[in-house]
C-alpha cells in the first residue's frame, strides 16, 4: 500500500503524492540516507540480491543467450549464408529512430563482415509503414535475395506471402504485438511472438534495435563456428551500442534490464565519438558536452525523425552509417533544419487537437481526427495530448479520399497496441499494430466514429481504474538548499532514468514564491525561496494555461508552496546550478 507523503492528498493538480518505496523525508533524516543509490533501485522495483548488477549495469550481467528466442538461430544461419557467399542484401527499415538505428547496426555490422548491404527505409507519405508486397518483390527483382525488415513486418501477410512467392527470402526482426498467425517469413525475431518461450517473452520490452543487437550476436556467433574469422578481424558489437542506446530511448523503451544496460554503455560508447555522424548530429543539436540520457529523447531521437516525418525518410540511416565526415555534416544540418520544420507543423496540428479533444470528455480514449493533418507529426501530437488529458490519446490525419493514418500513445496499466489489433481484428481497421504504450493504423473512409466507440467500450475500465490509481510518487524531501549540483550528481548515479525507471522525483519547501513569468511557449519559470533562506529556480514546461501554472503565476507572497518535479543541472551560466522542472504543487498554508 502507497504511504502518504507530507500529508498531501490533493494537490494543486488534484492528486495525492505518495512516497515511491520506503520514501525519505530529509527534514527528519538530515539529508538522504548514507547509500542514496541503493534506495533509488530499491524503490525502482530492483531486487536487493540484485542491486550490485543494477548500480552498473553491463552487458554481460544482462545479456542472454540469443538462441533462446524462436528463429533466433535460424535467422542468424540465413545471414550468415549470405555473408560467406556475397549476396545481395536489403535492410528495410521503419522511417523512425527504431528503425534508422536498427538498420544502421545491420549495415554497420555487415560491412564489418566483409558484405555491403542496401538500406531501404518507405517514405511516409507515399508508401506508409511497414514493408508492402510490390517493394519487396521490386528489391528482389533488382537483385536482393535476402531482405530483413527491421521494426515492422510483424504484420506483413500480404507483402511477405507476395515475396516467396517471388522466390525472396525476407527475415523480421521486430518487436511489435503480434497476432496467433504469423506472416510466411523466412525467420520471424520477435519476443512478443505469442509463441515465444517464457524466458524470451521477458525480454519483450526491447526495442527493434535491442533485437537487431541479439541478431548480431547470435550472426557473429554462427560465423565464429564456420571458422570465417580465420582470416579476419570479428567485429566489435560492443562499438555498436551507441546506435542501440540512441534507438531505445527514442523508441521510448522501459529502461529496465537489458534496456538499462545498452543505454548505460551505449552512453559511454557514443562519449568516444566513434560513430561520425552521430558527432555531427551532436553538432548540430548545439550539444557540447557528452550526451546524457534526455539528449538521446529530446535533442538526438527527433532530429532523426525528422527526416521520415518531414523529409526524406532515408537520411537517418544514411547519417549513421556513412563514412564521410563533410556528408554527416551536411546530412545533421539538414536533419536539424526539417526537425525546426515538423515543429512549426506539429504546433498547428496540435493547436488543433487540443480544440476538438475539448468535446470528448466523456470517453476513454482520445480519438481525435483532422482533415489535411500532416501524418508526420501525429505521433508527437497524440503524446502531447494524451499528458495534458491523462488519458491515451489517438491522432488521426484524414486525407483527400477520407482514409486516416492514426498514431496514438497511452497511459500506464492500459494496453493500447492489443486494443487495435482487436479492432483491426472485428474488420473496424484496414490495418493496425504496436505496443502496450504505442500503436499505428489505418481506418477507411467514414470508420473513426465506430473505431473510438470500440475503444471507449474495450478500454473504458482499464482507463478508469489506471485514471484512479493516478498519484505523484516523491522518493525525496529536501530544503530548498538541499537541491544542489553535488545531490544532483547523486542521484544521477541510480540511472540511466527513463521509462519504466523514472527519474528521482524530489519536493521541497515550503516555499514562496518570489518571481514568475511565461517564456517561450508556455513555460512558466519562477525563483522560489524556502525557510532555509535559499532560493532555487524552477520551469514548469507547458504549464501556463494549466491549475499548476496559473497557482505559481499568481501564488501571494504570504502563502507557502509545497512543490515537486525533477532535479536537474542548469549549465547555461558561468557555473553549474541545480534547478527543479515542475510537476505539481500543494498548498502548504
Amino acid at each position: 500500500m502507497k504511504t502518504n507523503a507530507l500529508n498531501i492528498t490533493r494537490s494543486i493538480l488534484g492528486q495525492p503524492w505518495h512516497w515511491r518505496g520506503n520514501g525519505t523525508d530529509g527534514r527528519d533524516a538530515g539529508f538522504m540516507p548514507d547509500d542514496l543509490v541503493t534506495q533509488l533501485l530499491l524503490a525502482r522495483g530492483c531486487d536487493r540480491d540484485d542491486v550490485e548488477m543494477h548500480r552498473i549495469p553491463t552487458i554481460r550481467a544482462f545479456m542472454p543467450d540469443p538462441s533462446l528466442f524462436q528463429d533466433m538461430d535460424r535467422a542468424a544461419e540465413r545471414i550468415a549464408d549470405a555473408v560467406q557467399s556475397g549476396e545481395q542484401v536489403t535492410i528495410f527499415g521503419d522511417y523512425d529512430v527504431d528503425g534508422a538505428t536498427s538498420a544502421a547496426l545491420l549495415i554497420r555490422l555487415l560491412r564489418d563482415l566483409g558484405l555491403t548491404a542496401r538500406a531501404y527505409i518507405p517514405d511516409r507519405l507515399m508508401e506508409g509503414y511497414g514493408p508492402s508486397g510490390e517493394a519487396l518483390v521490386r528489391l528482389g527483382a533488382e537483385g536482393s535475395s535476402l531482405i530483413v525488415t527491421v521494426d515492422c513486418g510483424a504484420q506483413a501477410f500480404e507483402a511477405l506471402a507476395m515475396a516467396r512467392e517471388a522466390g525472396v527470402d525476407v527475415i523480421v526482426v521486430d518487436h511489435h504485438q503480434c497476432a496467433s498467425a504469423l506472416p510466411l517469413a523466412h525467420a520471424l525475431v520477435n519476443p512478443n511472438r505469442l509463441d515465444e518461450s517464457v524466458e524470451g517473452a521477458a525480454f519483450g520490452h526491447l526495442a527493434a534495435v535491442g533485437v537487431a543487437f541479439l541478431l548480431g550476436a547470435a550472426l557473429i556467433r554462427a560465423l565464429r563456428a564456420r571458422n570465417w574469422f580465420a582470416a579476419r578481424p570479428e567485429p566489435r558489437l560492443i562499438d555498436l551500442l551507441d546506435i542501440v542506446a540512441l534507438g531505445t530511448v527514442a523508441d521510448v523503451a522501459q529502461l529496465r534490464g537489458l534496456n538499462r544496460a545498452f543505454v548505460s554503455q551505449g552512453l559511454k560508447v557514443m562519449a568516444q565519438g566513434r560513430n561520425i555522424g552521430l558527432v555531427a548530429l551532436m553538432e548540430a543539436s548545439r550539444l557540447k558536452r557528452a550526451p546524457l540520457c534526455h539528449d538521446l529523447g529530446f535533442a538526438l531521437g527527433p532530429r532523426i525523425n525528422a527526416g521520415g516525418r518531414v523529409g526524406k525518410s532515408d537520411l537517418g540511416v544514411r547519417l549513421l552509417t556513412t563514412q564521410d565526415p563533410d556528408e554527416a555534416r551536411e546530412i545533421a544540418i539538414e536533419l536539424d533544419r526539417l526537425n525546426e520544420e515538423r515543429r512549426a507543423i506539429e504546433g498547428d496540428v496540435q493547436a488543433q487537437a487540443e480544440a476538438l479533444s475539448a468535446t470528448q470528455h466523456n470517453r476513454a480514449v482520445a480519438v481525435i481526427a483532422g482533415d489535411g493533418w500532416h501524418p508526420g507529426v501525429i505521433g508527437i501530437v497524440a503524446g502531447r495530448l494524451k499528458e495534458k488529458l491523462g488519458r491515451p490519446a489517438i491522432v488521426i490525419a484524414v486525407d483527400e479520399h477520407g482514409v486516416g493514418k492514426g498514431s496514438g500513445r497511452s497511459i500506464s496499466g492500459v494496453d493500447l497496441g492489443a486494443a487495435v489489433l482487436a479492432a483491426k481484428d472485428s474488420g473496424l481497421l484496414v490495418a493496425g499494430g504496436g505496443h502496450a504504450m504505442a500503436a499505428g493504423l489505418t481506418v477507411a473512409k467514414g470508420g473513426v466514429e465506430a473505431l473510438a466507440e470500440f475503444l471507449d467500450a474495450r478500454l473504458s475500465a482499464d482507463v478508469t481504474r489506471a485514471m484512479g490509481s493516478k498519484s505523484l510518487l516523491i522518493d525525496a524531501v529536501l530544503s530548498p538548499g538541499g537541491v544542489n549540483p553535488d545531490f544532483v550528481a547523486a542521484i544521477e548515479q541510480g540511472g540511466p532514468y527513463g521509462t519504466g525507471w523514472p527519474a528521482p522525483r524530489i519536493a521541497t519547501g515550503p516555499v514562496r514564491v518570489i518571481k514568475a513569468d511565461i517564456v517561450g511557449t508556455g513555460h512558466v519559470r519562477a525563483i522560489v525561496a524556502g525557510d532555509d533562506g535559499k532560493s532555487i529556480k524552477t520551469v514548469a514546461f507547458r504549464q501556463a494555461e494549466t491549475d499548476l501554472g496559473r497557482a505559481i503565476l499568481g501564488a501571494p507572497r504570504d502563502r507557502r508552496l509545497w512543490i515537486a518535479g525533477r532535479a536537474k543541472i542548469d549549465d547555461w551560466g558561468t557555473r553549474p546550478a541545480a534547478e527543479l522542472h515542475l510537476e505539481d504543487a500543494a498548498w502548504a498554508d
